[in-house]
Order: C-alpha cells, then structure tokens, then sequence
C-alpha cells in the first residue's frame, strides 16, 4: 500500500500487514521521469559522443554545459536534450580532471620521494614485480602525487612483495605511455580509466626495515591465494583462484587463448555472472533457513532477509575479488534490485538495470571507456529484452520446469552470442564460433559446481580450517572441463577474427541484431540480416599493382615490418617479447596483422636472434603459419632457413633482393641482420636490421648501385655504432624512420645519429612519439607522406604526438 504526504511528492510506503510483508511481489513504484530509462539513455549518447573527441573543451566552458544541462534537465520539454548535454559535459569535466591528475610533464625521469602502500595483488613477471601503488605521502615536487595511483616495477628484488603492505620508495616516473598501433590495446586510454597518473619503477627502498607487512583485504587474498596453491599445486588450482578470488596471474598466454577461442573468458572474470550466482545461492540457504526456523520470519520477511543476506554474499565476493571495476560495476547493479527489495520497493530487474546506469555515469563516466562496461549492460538488457515472462512458471510441473530451463538457458546463450558479436568484434577484433555450445556446458557446471564448491573451500580457509575436499572436488571438475576447452579451441575456424569496424558498419550491425531480436512475426528479419553484412566483410584498402605498403609498427624498444603487396604479405622481425613480460608479437603484430585481413603470412622474416627482433616470432609462427621462414640466425628458429646474399623474388610487380650476410656467415647477432632491399615502382626501401658501421662499409663496398634510397629504416633503433657519416651520405634517404621505444633507458635514437640525417635534410619519423607508421611506396613522383598512427587516430586521452627533430 503506498501514500503520499504534503510534504513530499515522492511515494512513502505505509504499514503493511503481515500477511502482505511475506509476498514476494510488490507492485512496482513508478520512479520520476527523469530517473527512467529514456533519460539514462540520454545520459549514456551524451558521454558516448564525448569520447570521439579529439581534444578537450575548456575546464569553464564544461563547468558552463554542466551547470546549463542540470538546470535545464528539470524542464519536461528540455530533460532528454539537456540529459545529453549533461552526459557530454560530465564525462569531459571527469576526463579533464583525470587528465590534469597525469604526472607533470617537467618530472618525468627525475627521482621522486613517495610513501604509500601497494594495491591489489603483486604481478612476478621474470626478473620484475609489478603492482599499482597508492601515494600517501610525498615529498618536494613530488606531492602533486599524493591520494593518486601510480603503476610501479621493481627490478631484481628477490623477495615477493607482499599485497597490501606500505613502502618508502625513491621512484623515477613517466606519464602514462603505450604503443599505438592498429587494432592493439590502447593502455592511455586504459590508465584513464583506471586513474593511472603515471608508470615507472623503484630506484631504492628508504629504511626497509621500517616497511609494514601487508594489511587488509589484499593481504588477505594473497594468504588464500598461497593457501590454495600449496594445497592444490600448479595444475587446475590456478582457474579456482581465479574465480574465488581474480587472481589470474599464473594464467599463461596458451590459457587466455584457449578461454577466447572457446568464449569462455567471462568464467574467469568475476563479474555479473559470478555475482549473481553466488547471490542466488546465498537465497536459496536463506530459503532453506526460513524453512527450518519459521519463527525469522516474524522477525525479518522471507523477501528481506533473503535479499539481505545475497546482497552482504555478493559484496563478500566482491571484496575478495579485489573490488576491481567489473566486480563494482556488476555489484552495482545487482545491489540496486536486491535493495530496492529489501527496501519493500517493487523495482525488477529492468528498473535496477536502469538505477544502476545512471549511478555509474554520474559517479564514473569514465567506466564507458572500458569494454566491460558495455559488455555488461549490453548483455543484460539483450536478455530482459529478449527472455519470456516467468509469471507462469509456477504453475508448472517439475518436467516442464525443466523442459522451460532448458529452453531458457539455450535462448539466452543464442541471444547473448549473437547480441554481443558486434561489440565483441569492436572492442576484441574476434568473437568465438563455439560461444554457444560451449557456455551451455560450462556455465552450468560452474555455477552449480565449480563455484559452490570453490566458494565453499575458501570459506574454510577463512576459518582457519583445512579445505582440501572441496577444493580438490573443484579442482577435478574444473580439469574435466579444462580438457574439454582445450579440444574444443583446437578445432579449425573456432574464432571469427576480422578487424576492428568502422562506426557506420558497427551500427548498422547493431540495428540488425536488434531487428532480428524483436518477436516473432516482426517482418522483415531475413533482409535485417543482410545489416550485419558491413561488419563481417569489411575489407582492408587494396594495394594497387606494383605498389608497396609499409607499416613499421610500435613495438617498443624493438622491430616489426609489415610489408605487403597486391597478393602477398611479408612480416621482418617480429617484436620483442622479455621473459615473463608482454610479448610484443602476441600483443601488437598480431592483432595488426588481422586488422589489415592477413590470416597467412607469406614469409616471416626475423633479421637477427636478439630478443627485441626475434622474441616475438614463436607467437606469430603460430597465429600465422607463414608459408616460409628466412632469419639472420636460423639456428635460433625452427624450421627457419638462412637468409643469404643474392636471395631475390617479385610479388605482384614489387622487387626483393638480399643484401646481407653471405652464405656460411657465422651466427654474430647484429652483425648477422639480415638486409633487405625492396623497389616499388623505382622507390626504394632497405630494412638493415641492427648492423653496425663495419656491415655498413660492407654493404656500400659490395654493392656500389647501392647509392641512394628513398626510404630507410635507421639501423639499430639510432645507435651511434650505426649510421656512419658515409653510409649515411651514400644513401641519403628522403625518409629516415627509427624503431624505439619511448624514453628508453638507451637513448636511442641518439642525438648526433640524429643530427646526420637532419644535416642531408632527411625526414624523420619515430615510433616512440608518432606511434606505427605508414606509407605506400611506388605511386610515382615524391615518396608520400608518412601516416602516423597518434596523428590520424586522436583522442584526448592519448599523450601528444612528437616528432624527430
């Protein structure tokens, strides 16, 4: 029964009889119009036109929009277009707000005094431990630092950091700073949304002994985190901590394949899903509860106190989990349904979904900029869109409930593998052919097996108590299933990859699943399929005959070359990849190789055996099965031959010749590079590799033809041992592109390698501050101009572009 006051507009709920407290549905209490959903709608377009900013408006003229809109926001006539103002103008108040937060740019480098405690749990890659570091107190310049977040490395440090604990650190930082490059992860945009404000890593430790141990509930997850690995060992233990508490640092690259192959990765992300399971759970004991002991009830109603006690489950969860963005967004939603029941409002799932929106894009608009966000409400609403109403299911015998389940469950698989293929393809550039099949067999086993029992284990190591049965219960099922993902991911054509869309062709798509998704009898659902045509066949831009793309992507401090005619692609060097640390040919190549549509290579070649050149290959060999292989030091890659002098073939009108070594050359690193020369159309390339002044005075002595090139990519990412004054003044390239990574700790390129080339008027272009490189050789006339990713491709939340001299 609800009335209303004089005092408030807003309903105010009047004593219920006991006999209405302990039913379960409540009419639902309409929210204000502004609280519905077309104004979250509207909220989310605004902050959604935000982000294809290139560049920030002014901080007063946002303060202006902000305090415009939420005026004008209370108008009937106005709220939808001022809800839109205000979504734009919020999300651009808490971008610059992040953005002004970023490490000044003057203290870049310098060494810096902080005091504060690390967050989350410790990241062992090789030699290194990485973790995210809250900045408490600092000194000097320094406390512009202070109450921010910073992403730390320590070197060498032989003990494990313990998660939780506080620090004196003295640290040397940088802005946050990734690579850019087609179809790769974008980490500026990432730290934005994190509240990154700057990377680096530990010079020295200030009085370790006065260093606390860890505290907390970090320190908790990583005694858990022990415990369960000491129990289990280093086999399937490692998907419970996962999904027990997101620990996923002993996930190896093989594993995050197979979860994205099979579709599979949402398992191990706790999020919704998880939440929601163990939420429904705890219900169920509640239920099991109020059966034994009827006399709760008359203190606390079955609907309330089951909906208490799932809400303080999932925000336990969620604290084990580390409380990371997912698991608070998926929190959020779900405390919105299980209060406004506790509350005795009669708000479904709709309305929670609706309450939950609009709190995250006031509290943290930001959170639109990671793809969890719209992978989450995106799914969520496909499904209440789609799902029958389960007012009759009570009604139902058990067979047919189970029948209904069944049917259920395989309708929401079908509508969340095909309402979430455009997103998936946007944000991932692939999407599992085996979602479907698949997920009807491992989210039931998770959710009635795997996570009870988990869950359960944990809760007896939160007792001081040994888990070994559940856990090793767990830990079996969890292998079977393991087993089963593997086979499945080996199966051809299990991934459909295709590179990232453009917006037109995401929205077309868009609007055809929805169309295909509306009841039946809407017409018109075999031409609303030809609307997602766009996504899947979109094509990359053809090279013409005779012609030559080059694309030096940003790979660090490193090398990769795509090279790629009318019908053939070559890839030189394959990026590095440092043990235990990213590798640059899974991350970057890859994922650029498919967004120019490259499903087989059809030559890999790898100049040299260093690590920067070479380490990344395995990851592409395997992706990519180029059809041959050539190398400076074949001895290094299997199945690789030797890439000698006097080598030469044509690709569609294009010219490659081998320049360096010979034939019998000793294995001499650098030395060794492969040199390859390529013509298009009479505009020249030569790749040298990492080769020093001695192979270049080689190289002019054995090939006196070899007096000038248009482009030339700097040999040895610009270190002074290469680019002697003759090589290059012999060469005089109209274009000098350098390989190297930003503020490397080489100073590569360096400044007198530089000046050569400035001297002989060459243009320069440099990964590290431009991000990947384009150009196309062969057209004719001058050799065009350099396309540079961060150039073409800006956003506000991307560092400046910088160029080389």
């Amino acid at each position: 029964m609800v009335c209303r006051t004089k005092s408030s507009s807003l309903p105010v709920e009047a004593p219920l009889s006991p006999a209405i407290r302990n039913t379960a549905n409540f009419k639902p209490v309409p929210l204000q119009p502004w609280l519905g959903p077309s104004s979250a709608l509207a909220l989310l377009l605004g902050a959604l036109v935000a982000t294809q900013l290139a560049e920030l408006p002014s901080h007063p003229l946002v303060c202006l929009l902000v305090l415009t809109a939420a005026a004008a926001a209370f108008a009937v006539r106005l709220r939808i277009p001022a809800l839109a103002l205000l979504g734009f103008a919020w999300l651009c108040l808490h971008a610059g707000w992040g953005m002004d937060a970023r490490l000044p740019r003057v203290l870049e480098g310098a060494d810096l005094t902080v005091e504060g405690r690390i967050d989350g749990l410790v990241q062992r890659e090789g030699r290194r431990q990485r973790f995210d570091f809250i900045v408490e107190r600092a000194e000097g310049d320094a406390s512009t630092l202070q109450g921010k977040r910073i992403r730390l490395s320590w070197y060498e440090h032989r003990q494990d950091v313990p998660a939780g604990s506080r620090w004196h650190f003295v640290v040397r930082l940088q802005r946050p700073h990734g690579g850019r490059n087609p179809g790769g992860f974008d980490f500026e945009r990432y730290a934005l949304q994190r509240g990154l404000v700057a990377t680096g890593y530990v010079r020295r430790v200030i009085d370790p002994a006065a260093a606390a141990s860890g505290t907390g509930v970090d320190a908790l997850r990583q005694q858990l985190a022990t415990a369960i690995q000491l129990g289990l060992g280093d086999g399937a233990s490692r998907f419970l901590r996962g999904i027990g508490i997101a620990d996923t640092r002993t996930l190896t690259d093989s594993d995050w394949e197979t979860l994205r192959a099979t579709g599979t990765s949402h398992l191990l992300a706790i999020s919704g899903l998880h939440l929601g399971l163990l939420a429904g759970l705890a219900a169920l004991l509640t239920r099991l509860l109020y059966r034994l002991f009827p006399w709760v009830g008359l203190r606390l109603p079955l609907p309330q106190g089951a909906a208490l006690v799932a809400l303080l489950a999932a925000s336990a969860y969620a604290a084990l989990a580390g409380f990371g963005l997912p698991t608070r967004r998926a929190l959020l939603m779900l405390g919105c349904v299980l209060l406004a029941r506790l509350l005795r409002r009669g708000s479904g799932i709709a309305q929670g979904l609706v309450i939950a929106l609009l709190v995250i894009l006031l509290l943290d608009p930001l959170a639109i900029l990671g793809a969890g966000f719209w992978l989450s409400f995106a799914g969520v609403a496909w499904l209440l869109w789609t799902l029958p109403d389960h007012a009759s299911a009570a009604t139902t015998g058990a067979g047919n409930r189970a029948k209904r389940w069944f049917l259920e469950a395989l309708l929401a698989q079908c509508v969340l593998s095909l309402g979430l293929l455009p997103l998936s393809l946007a944000f991932f550039g692939q999407a599992s052919l085996l979602s479907l099949p698949i997920n009807l067999i491992a989210v039931p086993v998770l959710a009635f097996v795997i996570l009870p029992l988990t869950m359960a284990g944990i809760g007896v190591l939160l007792l001081g108590l040994p888990a070994d049965w559940p856990l090793q219960a767990a830990e079996t099922v969890m292998s079977g299933l393991w087993r089963l993902l593997e086979s499945a991911a080996d199966l051809p054509l299990a991934q459909l990859q295709l590179p990232t869309p453009s917006i037109p062709a995401l929205l077309l798509a868009a609007l055809g699943v929805f169309w295909l998704l509306l009841p039946r009898g809407i017409p018109g659902k075999a031409l609303a399929s030809l609307l997602v045509l766009p996504l899947l066949l979109s094509r990359s831009d053809p090279v013409p005959v005779g012609q030559l793309d080059v694309q030096v992507l940003d790979v660090g401090q490193g090398l990769s070359v795509i090279l790629r005619t009318r019908q053939h692609a070559l890839l030189y060097d394959a990026g590095p990849a440092p043990p235990g640390a990213l590798d640059r040919g899974e991350a970057v190549v890859i994922p650029a190789l498919r967004q120019l549509r490259i499903q087989r290579l059809d030559r890999l070649m790898v100049s040299h055996g260093d690590n920067d050149h070479a380490g990344g290959a395995a990851a592409v060999i395997r992706a990519m099965r180029p059809v041959d292989v050539l190398a400076g030091e074949p001895d290094q890659l299997p199945d690789a031959l030797h890439c000698h002098r006097g080598n030469r073939w044509q690709w569609d009108g294009v010219e490659f010749r081998l320049l360096h070594p010979p034939q019998h050359f000793p294995a001499l690193g650098n030395e060794s590079s492969c040199v390859l020369l390529v013509d298009a159309g009479g505009q020249r390339l030569l790749l040298p590799g990492d080769i020093d002044a001695l192979i270049e005075s080689r190289l002019l002595r054995e090939n006196p033809e070899l007096n000038a090139v248009d482009v030339l990519l700097v040999p040895h990412h610009g270190s002074s041992g290469s680019s002697s004054p003759a090589f290059v003044d012999t060469l005089r390239p109209q274009l000098a592109l350098v390989s190297a990574g930003h503020r490397n700790r080489f100073e590569h390129p360096r400044a007198d390698v530089i000046q050569r080339y400035v001297e002989i008027g060459s243009r320069l272009h440099g990964t590290a501050g431009e991000g990947a490189l384009l150009l196309r050789l062969g057209g004719g006339g001058r050799v065009p101009a350099v396309l540079a990713e961060r150039e073409q491709h800006r956003h506000f939340w991307s560092e400046a572009a910088y160029r080389l001299r």
